[in-house]
C-alpha cells in the first residue's frame, strides 16, 4: 500500500512560488551530473576506447540518453510528493524490504566513496608523487569541507559543484583539442557495433559507470527540498527541471564522449608499438604525456582530480540522505562520513591496485542499480502518489525497457567479472 504524498491540488505556495525567477530551480541536476563525470567514468571510457578504438562512440551517446531519462523521473518524483526516493520506499514498502534496500544502499555508498577517492588520490599521485593512501585521506578531507557550503544554503554548494564540473569539461577539452582524433571514424562509431570479444563487457561497463544510483536517490532529494506545492507551478518548475537535466548531463556527456575519443585517437601510441595497454589510469597519463605532451597529461590528471573532489563530496551527501530517508531520522554529516570513508580508506591501505578496486567499485554500483531504478518506476506510475504527475503509459512503457535494458546489462556484466 502506497502512502499518499502531499495533495498536488494544494495552492498556498503559488504567489510565493511565482516570485521566483526560473534561475532559481536551477541547481539539482548539475549536482547529480558531477557523478557521471566521477573516476570510474574516466576508468571505464579510457580504456574502452584504449582497447575498442571508436567502436563504441554510440553506447556513450545510448548512456547518456538513458540517465537523462532516469534523472527526469527521480526528479518528478521529489517534485511530485516533496520527499526523497528513500522516504518514499520507507513509507510506501514493509519494514523487511525498507531495510533490504537500506543494507544495499549502504554497500553502495561504500562502492561508491571507494571510487570517488581512489580517483581523487590517483590524481594528487599523478599530479604531485602523494601516495595513494595519503591522497585518500587527502581527498575525503577537502570532500567534508566542500560539503560544509550547505550551511550557508544550497546555492554555494551547487556553485561549487558547477566549477567543478566546468574544470573537468575545460581539461578534457584541451586534452581533446591535442588529440588527433579521426572525426570520420568517430562519426562511424555512432553505427551501433558490438563485434569483437571484448565489446560487449565494455559498451556494459559504460552504461554501468553512467547510470548511477546513488543520484538517482539524491536527485529526488534535492528536488524535493525546492518545496513547490501548487500542480501549475510544479509543472513549470518540472519544465525548467527537464531543460536543466539537457544541459547539465550533456556537459557530462560530452566529458564522457571526450574521454572514450582521446583514448581511442592515443590507443597505438605505447613507445610507437601497438599493444602493451593496460587498464590503470596512471598508464593512461603516461600514453597521454607521450603521445600529446606533458601539458595534455596534466590537464588528464587535473580534470582527474576536479572528478574525485566533487563527485566525492556529491557521494557524502547522497549517502546522508539515504540513509535519512531509510531511516527517517536526521544523521550527522561525521557518522555519514565515517560510515563509508573507513571501509574505503581500509580497501586502499591493504595495498590493492587503485585501478582495479576502481574498477571493482563499478561492479558494486552495478549490482546495487536495480534497487533504486525498479523503485523509481514502481513509485511514479502511482496516481494516488503522484497525482497529475505520474507517469503516462508510454512513459512507463519506457521505463520498463529501459529498466530491462540497464539491469540485463548488468547482469551480464557482473556474471562477466565474476566468471
Amino acid at each position: 500500500m502506497v502512502v499518499t504524498g502531499p495533495s498536488l491540488r494544494n495552492e498556498p505556495g503559488a504567489v510565493r512560488i511565482r516570485s521566483r525567477r526560473g534561475w532559481f530551480w536551477v541547481g539539482p541536476a548539475f549536482v547529480a551530473s558531477m557523478a557521471y563525470v566521477d573516476p570510474g567514468n574516466f576508468g571505464t571510457n579510457f580504456v574502452a576506447g584504449s582497447k575498442s578504438g571508436y567502436q563504441l562512440v554510440w553506447i556513450v551517446v545510448v548512456a547518456n540518453a538513458v540517465a537523462m531519462f532516469v534523472q527526469s523521473l527521480s526528479a518528478k518524483l521529489g517534485l511530485a510528493t516533496q520527499q526523497s526516493l528513500a522516504d518514499n520506499c520507507r513509507l510506501a514498502y514493509r519494514r523487511p524490504t525498507v531495510w533490504l534496500l537500506w543494507a544495499q544502499s549502504e554497500v553502495m555508498a561504500v562502492g561508491t566513496d571507494v571510487a570517488e577517492i581512489v580517483g581523487g588520490a590517483i590524481a594528487l599521485h599523478l599530479l604531485f608523487g602523494i601516495p595513494v593512501p595519503v591522497g585518500g585521506l587527502v581527498t575525503a578531507a577537502a570532500a567534508v569541507l566542500m560539503l560544509t557550503l550547505q550551511t550557508r544554503g544550497r546555492r554555494p554548494f551547487e556553485v561549487a559543484v558547477v566549477a567543478f564540473i566546468l574544470v573537468v569539461v575545460t581539461c578534457l577539452a584541451f586534452v581533446a583539442w591535442s588529440a588527433p582524433v579521426d572525426a570520420t571514424s568517430a562519426v562511424g562509431g555512432l553505427r551501433p557495433d558490438l563485434s569483437g570479444a571484448d565489446s560487449f563487457l565494455l559498451a556494459t561497463g559504460i552504461l554501468g559507470a553512467t547510470v548511477m544510483p546513488h543520484v538517482v536517490y539524491l536527485h529526488s532529494s534535492l528536488v524535493a527540498e525546492l518545496g513547490a506545492t501548487a500542480v501549475r507551478e510544479r509543472r513549470r518548475i518540472l519544465r525548467f527541471q527537464r531543460v536543466e537535466i539537457v544541459v547539465a548531463l550533456g556537459l557530462a556527456g560530452a566529458a564522457n564522449m571526450v574521454m572514450l575519443l582521446v583514448a581511442a585517437a592515443t590507443r597505438r601510441t605505447t613507445n610507437g608499438s601497438d599493444g602493451g595497454h593496460t587498464d590503470s589510469l596512471d598508464h593512461v597519463h603516461h600514453v597521454i604525456g607521450q603521445a600529446l605532451g606533458q601539458p595534455a597529461a596534466t590537464a588528464f590528471a587535473l580534470a582527474l582530480l576536479a572528478s574525485g573532489l566533487a563527485s566525492a563530496s556529491v557521494g557524502t551527501l547522497a549517502g546522508q540522505q539515504m540513509m535519512q530517508g531509510f531511516l527517517g531520522r536526521s544523521i550527522p554529516l561525521s557518522v555519514r562520513r565515517g560510515a563509508t570513508l573507513v571501509p574505503a580508506l581500509a580497501i586502499l591501505s591493504i595495498g590493492l591496485d587503485p585501478t582495479t578496486v576502481l574498477v571493482l567499485s563499478q561492479v558494486v554500483l552495478s549490482i546495487a542499480l536495480p534497487f533504486a531504478l525498479v523503485p523509481l518506476l514502481l513509485l511514479t506510475r502511482d496516481a494516488t502518489l503522484m497525482g497529475e504527475l505520474r507517469n503516462r503509459r508510454r512513459t512507463t512503457a519506457t521505463a520498463w525497457v529501459v529498466s530491462a535494458l540497464v539491469i540485463s546489462l548488468n547482469v551480464t556484466a557482473v556474471a562477466a567479472a565474476v566468471g
